[in-house]
């Protein structure tokens, strides 16, 4: 069974858990031998950005000690060979431009991502 996972709401649970849930959930469902592949859109199309850090993150006396590595973690799964995907409009509307992104990720564009289902035998979005 082929799935597309779409990831639609970009940094949820990373300070809690110093990872995207569903990111981390579709590298361990990989290594399980899943079929997944995933489409990033909205605000989670900058999951690309090759230079994000949270680093110096901090609440009050709270500090963040393991900042998520989220543009790390898509290049992990492009070298575990899952497909990913980013809305090339979304992109483009936070002002991704192609520079200073990480490599391997196929754009698409907002009106060419009903043709992608056809694909898949199951699509799961987050």
């Amino acid at each position: 069974m082929k799935v597309l996972q779409i990831i639609s709401t970009a940094y949820r649970a990373t300070i809690e858990e110093q990872d995207d849930t569903i990111v981390w959930l579709t590298h361990a469902m990989t290594g399980a031998g899943g079929d997944f592949d995933v489409l990033l859109t909205g605000n989670a199309v900058n999951y690309i950005a090759e230079r994000q850090d949270a680093a110096g993150l901090s609440f009050g006396g709270w500090r963040q000690t393991q900042p998520p590595r989220i543009g790390r973690d898509i290049a992990g799964l492009i070298e575990k060979n899952v497909k990913v995907y980013v809305v090339d409009d979304d992109a483009h509307d936070i002002g991704l431009t192609g520079i200073g992104e990480i490599s391997g990720p196929s754009r698409i564009a907002r009106a060419e991502i009903a043709g992608l289902f056809e694909s898949y035998d199951q699509i799961w979005r987050w």
